[in-house]
Protein backbone atom coordinates (compact mmCIF):
# COMPACT_ATOMS: atom_id res chain seq x y z
CA UNK A 1 0.00 0.00 0.00
CA UNK A 2 1.42 3.48 -1.39
CA UNK A 3 1.00 6.16 1.53
CA UNK A 4 1.88 9.63 1.49
CA UNK A 5 4.37 10.63 4.16
CA UNK A 6 3.58 11.22 7.65
CA UNK A 7 5.84 14.58 8.96
CA UNK A 8 4.71 15.65 12.59
CA UNK A 9 7.11 18.20 14.57
CA UNK A 10 6.39 17.67 18.24
CA UNK A 11 7.50 21.67 19.51
CA UNK A 12 7.41 20.58 22.99
CA UNK A 13 8.26 23.47 25.97
CA UNK A 14 9.57 25.75 23.29
CA UNK A 15 8.37 28.95 20.88
CA UNK A 16 6.16 32.23 22.63
CA UNK A 17 2.94 32.86 21.14
CA UNK A 18 4.22 34.86 18.51
CA UNK A 19 6.92 32.71 17.21
CA UNK A 20 4.20 29.71 17.22
CA UNK A 21 2.16 31.84 15.26
CA UNK A 22 4.73 33.14 12.64
CA UNK A 23 5.82 29.61 12.17
CA UNK A 24 2.48 28.27 11.38
CA UNK A 25 1.42 31.10 9.09
CA UNK A 26 4.92 30.50 7.46
CA UNK A 27 4.21 26.80 7.25
CA UNK A 28 1.05 27.26 6.02
CA UNK A 29 2.56 29.47 3.19
CA UNK A 30 5.45 27.65 2.32
CA UNK A 31 3.59 24.20 1.72
CA UNK A 32 0.60 26.49 0.12
CA UNK A 33 -1.79 22.90 -1.68
CA UNK A 34 1.16 20.99 -2.22
CA UNK A 35 -0.15 17.41 -0.88
CA UNK A 36 2.74 14.78 -1.32
CA UNK A 37 2.79 15.00 2.41
CA UNK A 38 0.75 14.85 5.00
CA UNK A 39 2.08 17.32 7.73
CA UNK A 40 1.44 18.79 11.66
CA UNK A 41 2.48 20.42 14.58
CA UNK A 42 2.23 19.86 18.20
CA UNK A 43 2.11 23.14 19.66
CA UNK A 44 1.77 24.18 23.36
CA UNK A 45 -1.17 23.48 24.86
CA UNK A 46 -1.80 27.27 25.29
CA UNK A 47 -1.20 28.18 21.65
CA UNK A 48 -3.75 25.70 20.12
CA UNK A 49 -6.64 27.96 19.70
CA UNK A 50 -4.34 30.37 17.46
CA UNK A 51 -2.69 28.03 15.92
CA UNK A 52 -5.65 25.68 15.10
CA UNK A 53 -7.07 29.03 13.75
CA UNK A 54 -3.68 30.12 11.44
CA UNK A 55 -4.02 26.24 9.87
CA UNK A 56 -7.40 25.77 9.83
CA UNK A 57 -8.58 24.46 6.21
CA UNK A 58 -4.76 23.89 5.02
CA UNK A 59 -4.52 20.47 5.47
CA UNK A 60 -2.13 20.86 8.03
CA UNK A 61 -2.86 18.77 10.92
CA UNK A 62 -2.44 20.01 14.68
CA UNK A 63 -1.83 17.77 17.68
CA UNK A 64 -2.22 18.51 21.08
CA UNK A 65 1.29 17.22 23.22
CA UNK A 66 -0.76 15.32 25.69
CA UNK A 67 -4.12 14.75 26.98
CA UNK A 68 -5.66 13.29 30.35
CA UNK A 69 -7.36 9.87 30.23
CA UNK A 70 -10.59 11.24 31.70
CA UNK A 71 -13.11 13.40 29.63
CA UNK A 72 -13.71 16.09 32.79
CA UNK A 73 -13.44 16.02 36.08
CA UNK A 74 -11.16 17.54 39.40
CA UNK A 75 -7.48 16.73 37.53
CA UNK A 76 -6.43 20.55 38.30
CA UNK A 77 -4.03 21.82 35.97
CA UNK A 78 -4.87 18.66 32.99
CA UNK A 79 -6.23 19.17 29.76
CA UNK A 80 -9.01 16.65 28.41
CA UNK A 81 -9.35 14.90 24.64
CA UNK A 82 -12.64 16.96 24.61
CA UNK A 83 -10.45 20.76 25.17
CA UNK A 84 -8.36 19.68 22.21
CA UNK A 85 -10.46 18.91 20.30
CA UNK A 86 -13.01 21.89 20.70
CA UNK A 87 -10.39 24.51 19.50
CA UNK A 88 -9.60 22.03 16.12
CA UNK A 89 -6.92 19.61 16.92
CA UNK A 90 -7.34 16.36 14.92
CA UNK A 91 -4.60 14.49 16.67
CA UNK A 92 -2.89 13.92 20.03
CA UNK A 93 0.49 12.71 21.23
CA UNK A 94 0.12 9.76 23.38
CA UNK A 95 2.74 7.55 25.25
CA UNK A 96 5.96 9.74 24.44
CA UNK A 97 9.23 8.77 26.01
CA UNK A 98 9.07 11.86 28.13
CA UNK A 99 5.84 11.39 29.40
CA UNK A 100 7.08 7.58 30.55
CA UNK A 101 10.02 8.51 32.05
CA UNK A 102 9.65 12.06 33.53
CA UNK A 103 6.09 11.77 34.83
CA UNK A 104 5.91 7.95 35.33
CA UNK A 105 2.90 6.89 32.77
CA UNK A 106 2.35 3.29 32.97
CA UNK A 107 0.66 1.89 30.00
CA UNK A 108 -2.59 1.33 31.44
CA UNK A 109 -2.81 5.15 31.71
CA UNK A 110 -1.59 5.22 28.38
CA UNK A 111 -4.19 2.99 26.98
CA UNK A 112 -7.01 4.95 28.77
CA UNK A 113 -5.86 8.32 27.01
CA UNK A 114 -6.06 6.22 23.49
CA UNK A 115 -9.40 4.94 24.42
CA UNK A 116 -10.56 8.54 25.54
CA UNK A 117 -9.23 9.90 22.21
CA UNK A 118 -10.55 8.27 20.07
CA UNK A 119 -14.07 8.59 21.91
CA UNK A 120 -14.19 12.07 20.76
CA UNK A 121 -12.59 11.22 16.96
CA UNK A 122 -9.20 12.60 17.77
CA UNK A 123 -6.38 10.80 16.23
CA UNK A 124 -3.85 9.27 18.67
CA UNK A 125 -0.13 9.57 17.74
CA UNK A 126 1.16 6.25 20.10
CA UNK A 127 4.42 6.84 20.77
CA UNK A 128 6.94 3.48 22.12
CA UNK A 129 10.49 3.00 22.84
CA UNK A 130 13.39 1.26 24.55
CA UNK A 131 16.42 2.92 26.93
CA UNK A 132 19.68 3.03 26.53
CA UNK A 133 20.23 0.18 28.75
CA UNK A 134 17.09 -2.11 27.47
CA UNK A 135 18.62 -2.03 23.80
CA UNK A 136 22.05 -3.02 25.28
CA UNK A 137 20.46 -6.45 27.14
CA UNK A 138 18.71 -6.92 23.92
CA UNK A 139 15.52 -6.16 25.16
CA UNK A 140 13.79 -4.15 22.23
CA UNK A 141 11.49 -6.24 21.30
CA UNK A 142 10.17 -7.04 24.56
CA UNK A 143 10.34 -3.82 25.53
CA UNK A 144 8.17 -2.88 22.44
CA UNK A 145 5.86 -5.80 22.91
CA UNK A 146 4.84 -5.27 26.19
CA UNK A 147 4.02 -1.13 25.45
CA UNK A 148 1.91 -1.85 22.27
CA UNK A 149 0.20 -4.96 24.05
CA UNK A 150 -0.99 -2.46 27.05
CA UNK A 151 -1.27 0.50 25.13
CA UNK A 152 -4.02 -1.42 22.85
CA UNK A 153 -5.87 -3.11 25.00
CA UNK A 154 -9.13 -3.32 24.51
CA UNK A 155 -9.33 -1.72 21.29
CA UNK A 156 -10.90 -2.85 18.60
CA UNK A 157 -9.71 -3.27 14.84
CA UNK A 158 -11.90 -0.83 13.64
CA UNK A 159 -10.39 1.92 15.80
CA UNK A 160 -6.78 0.85 14.91
CA UNK A 161 -6.80 2.16 11.66
CA UNK A 162 -7.30 5.79 13.60
CA UNK A 163 -4.22 4.98 15.36
CA UNK A 164 -0.72 6.52 14.38
CA UNK A 165 2.31 4.31 15.83
CA UNK A 166 5.61 6.45 16.34
CA UNK A 167 8.62 4.22 17.40
CA UNK A 168 11.30 6.45 19.63
CA UNK A 169 13.76 4.82 20.98
CA UNK A 170 14.36 6.89 23.73
CA UNK A 171 18.38 6.67 23.81
CA UNK A 172 18.10 9.02 20.70
CA UNK A 173 15.77 11.16 21.83
CA UNK A 174 17.07 15.15 22.12
CA UNK A 175 20.84 13.39 22.30
CA UNK A 176 22.24 13.79 18.40
CA UNK A 177 21.75 9.85 18.79
CA UNK A 178 20.03 8.76 15.94
CA UNK A 179 19.27 4.63 14.93
CA UNK A 180 20.80 3.02 12.06
CA UNK A 181 18.17 3.34 9.66
CA UNK A 182 18.32 -0.35 9.06
CA UNK A 183 17.84 -1.04 12.83
CA UNK A 184 15.02 1.59 13.02
CA UNK A 185 13.36 -0.53 9.93
CA UNK A 186 13.40 -3.64 11.53
CA UNK A 187 11.63 -2.07 14.72
CA UNK A 188 8.76 -0.95 12.35
CA UNK A 189 8.50 -4.55 10.97
CA UNK A 190 8.46 -5.75 14.13
CA UNK A 191 5.51 -3.69 15.07
CA UNK A 192 3.69 -4.48 12.56
CA UNK A 193 3.88 -7.70 12.23
CA UNK A 194 2.86 -7.28 15.95
CA UNK A 195 -0.48 -5.61 14.20
CA UNK A 196 -1.09 -7.82 11.75
CA UNK A 197 -1.27 -10.78 14.31
CA UNK A 198 -3.55 -9.25 16.38
CA UNK A 199 -5.44 -7.33 13.33
CA UNK A 200 -5.14 -8.79 9.99
CA UNK A 201 -2.47 -7.76 7.47
CA UNK A 202 -4.58 -5.12 5.67
CA UNK A 203 -4.70 -3.26 8.91
CA UNK A 204 -1.33 -3.79 9.57
CA UNK A 205 -0.45 -2.22 6.20
CA UNK A 206 -2.89 0.76 6.28
CA UNK A 207 -1.38 1.34 9.43
CA UNK A 208 1.40 4.57 10.07
CA UNK A 209 4.58 3.85 11.57
CA UNK A 210 7.09 7.01 12.45
CA UNK A 211 10.22 7.18 13.28
CA UNK A 212 11.43 9.62 16.01
CA UNK A 213 14.38 10.54 17.87
CA UNK A 214 16.79 12.82 16.57
CA UNK A 215 15.87 12.91 12.95
CA UNK A 216 17.15 16.11 10.86
CA UNK A 217 17.48 17.34 7.78
CA UNK A 218 20.76 15.36 6.98
CA UNK A 219 19.51 11.91 8.30
CA UNK A 220 15.27 12.25 7.11
CA UNK A 221 16.20 11.29 3.53
CA UNK A 222 17.90 7.71 4.66
CA UNK A 223 15.25 6.57 7.22
CA UNK A 224 12.30 7.40 4.93
CA UNK A 225 14.05 5.50 2.56
CA UNK A 226 13.53 2.57 4.63
CA UNK A 227 10.57 0.51 3.53
CA UNK A 228 8.57 0.19 6.73
CA UNK A 229 8.94 3.77 8.48
CA UNK A 230 5.61 5.95 7.00
CA UNK A 231 6.92 9.50 9.07
CA UNK A 232 8.85 10.98 11.45
CA UNK A 233 8.08 12.59 14.66
CA UNK A 234 10.42 15.42 15.03
CA UNK A 235 11.56 17.00 17.66
CA UNK A 236 14.11 19.77 18.11
CA UNK A 237 14.23 20.20 14.30
CA UNK A 238 11.17 21.15 13.91
CA UNK A 239 11.12 24.19 15.94
CA UNK A 240 12.93 25.74 13.74
CA UNK A 241 11.22 26.51 10.40
CA UNK A 242 13.89 25.76 7.80
CA UNK A 243 14.88 22.81 9.12
CA UNK A 244 11.06 21.41 9.46
CA UNK A 245 10.47 22.18 5.89
CA UNK A 246 13.83 20.99 4.91
CA UNK A 247 12.84 17.36 6.34
CA UNK A 248 9.30 18.06 4.69
CA UNK A 249 10.72 18.44 1.33
CA UNK A 250 13.56 15.47 1.54
CA UNK A 251 10.22 13.43 2.41
CA UNK A 252 7.84 14.45 -0.41
CA UNK A 253 10.75 12.76 -2.39
CA UNK A 254 10.35 8.95 -1.17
Amino acid sequence: MIKKPFIVGNWKMNLTLREGVEFAKSLRNSLNDRNEVICGICPSFVFLNDICKVLKGSGICVAAQNIHSEKNGAYTGEISAIMVKEVGCTHVLIGHSERRHIFNEADAFINAKIKVALSVNLKPIFCVGETLHEREDEKTRYVIENQLTGGLRGISADHIRDIVIAYEPVWAIGTGKTALPQDANEVHSFIRSFITVEYGIDTANSLYIQYGGSVKPENAGDLMAQPEIDGLLVGGASIQLESFLEIVEVASTH
